[in-house]
């Protein structure tokens, strides 16, 4: 198993290292970026240290995707309601040959742009001190010297095959719409098991918690740590103790890690690197299958296009999916599984699976155990004469019980009455985003009626989504090793 290992990382290592080629395109545009930025701070009279940081800074990039972040370290006299303002404007001067420009929001506006054929972040912050933060963005050339000093040339490959490792399987990434592993965690990992190998163990051993504070700041302070970090992965930052890196790691990404880990290490393969090319049901397929599936699925559409920077639209879009599945199990409709899809633009699907979508006219309703005496007196007096009574009051076990007729018994329904008033959602804890959203354009749709009414064919990546939703399994899982 071991050489089998060696050999399959080291086949990986090969196709994911950056050639020298590689190498000199990033450099060149690194020198023409940082001198662009500097001349566009000096035009506006703005005191800067500009610096390339993140993974190209610290030689972890991969190849094809080098994450180029160029960091402008700002004065303070910059208040900080405008951080984001002025830093917008210099990363905007300097992009004029740029073919993408996209406005991102992490604690304040950056900017994002393709150019050269590269992506990358322009991200203002200030020239601040060891725990004088005044952005989250202030650590970040900290974090960027803790690497470059502490993790050894022969362990960089390490990183670079944890970070395609979790690429592959989907968890890495710390935006909003991915939750997961962050490169600087990634590196911490490193750091700390010593190894891709050593570290893909140790989460395959995964029993309840993982606490990994890699310079001792509570060392002898382990209640103090516990009260101030619940999470079950908490990497204290180096560089600010109060602070988990781990933080923004959404539980099911952690799960997944795990999961994928106790596989690979069970069945080595290629394919939890580079995620094995997918093919969506044809929509004769997929209308066959969603008719006979046994649950039912709500799909709710919007067409309406949303002006938002990708991080503010997930975290609405996740928001909401949130409030429409607790409103559909307030109702009392079971939800199995939920999703929500977007093509950040003017296309975005919200996904219930129901175990019904009908559910019966008459429910039970609880009253007061016996020994709430007053309590008791009130139930029976509003529900002794009630016509929406079909049965009761009686008493089962210690409480007394009566069996009414529900408002809704419909999930299409229930959605359509609380999405159509005025406020769209809003006031079940639909985001304002997309409440607007709702009240330019919505559809309500049942299993096939997603493929019948040409949503399913609108765009190949949604096609993906939902053919990996309703497989709802993992690609890397070959067998039950759990």
């Amino acid at each position: 198993m071991r050489a089998e290992l060696e050999a399959l990382n080291f086949q990986v290592l090969k196709e994911i290292t950056p050639t020298s080629e590689d190498y000199r395109k990033v450099e060149a545009l690194r020198v023409k970026l940082e001198q662009r930025i500097l001349e566009a701070c000096r035009q506006q009279s703005v005191s800067a240290i500009v610096r390339v940081e993140g993974s190209i800074a610290k030689d972890t990039w991969l190849k094809g995707n080098p994450d180029i972040d160029i960091f402008m370290r700002l004065p303070d006299c910059i208040p900080r309601g405008k951080l984001g303002e002025v830093g917008l404007k210099i990363a905007r001067s300097v992009s004029m040959d740029a073919v993408e420009v996209t406005e991102r929001f992490a604690e304040h506006p950056y900017l994002e742009i393709v150019i050269d054929g590269f992506r990358v972040d322009i991200v203002p912050c200030y020239d601040a001190k060891p725990s004088e933060w005044k952005s989250a963005t202030d650590r970040t050339p900290y974090h960027t010297d803790y690497i470059k000093q502490h993790l050894a040339l022969d362990t960089r490959g390490e990183v670079r095959l944890l970070k395609q490792f979790m690429q592959g399987i989907g968890v890495y990434g710390a935006e909003i719409k991915v939750g997961g592993f962050s490169g600087y965690l990634c590196e911490l990992l490193i750091l700390t098991y010593g190894s891709f190998v050593q570290t893909v163990q140790a989460f395959a051993n995964y029993n309840k918690r993982v606490v990994i504070d890699p310079e001792q700041h509570f060392q002898g302070k382990e209640a103090e740590l516990s009260g101030l970090f619940s999470e079950p992965l908490v990497i204290v930052d180096p560089v600010d103790r109060a602070r988990n890196v781990a933080s923004a790691v959404q539980l099911d990404k952690l799960y997944n890690f795990i999961g994928a880990a106790r596989s690979f290490m069970q069945n080595p393969s290629k394919d939890f690197f580079f995620t094995p090319k997918q093919s969506a049901f044809s929509a004769e397929v997929l209308e066959q299958k969603l008719d006979n599936y046994g649950s039912s699925i709500l799909f709710l559409v919007t067409n309406s296009d949303m002006q938002a920077v990708p991080d503010v639209l997930w975290g609405q879009l996740y928001r909401s999916k949130r409030s429409l599945g607790k409103l559909l199990e307030f109702y009392d409709y079971k939800v199995l599984r939920e999703a929500v899809w977007s093509n950040e633009k003017n296309f975005s699907i919200f996904m219930f699976e129901l175990e019904q979508q009908n559910i019966a006219v008459t429910k039970k309703h609880y009253g007061p155990p016996l020994e709430r005496s007053n309590e008791c007196t009130k139930f029976l007096s509003k529900y002794s004469k009630n016509s929406k009574v079909t049965a009761g009051p009686y008493i089962e076990g210690d409480k007394w019980v009566v069996e009414v007729f529900r408002k809704n018994t419909n999930a299409t329904a229930l959605l359509k009455e609380k999405l159509a008033d005025t406020d769209r959602g809003k006031n079940v804890g639909v985001s304002e985003l997309i409440a607007k959203a709702f009240k330019t354009d919505l559809a309500i749709l049942t299993n096939s009626e997603i493929v019948n009414n040409g949503v399913y064919d609108k765009d190949e990546d949604f096609k993906i989504f939902l053919t990996n939703f309703l497989s709802g399994k993992p690609f890397w899982l070959k067998e039950s090793n759990c």
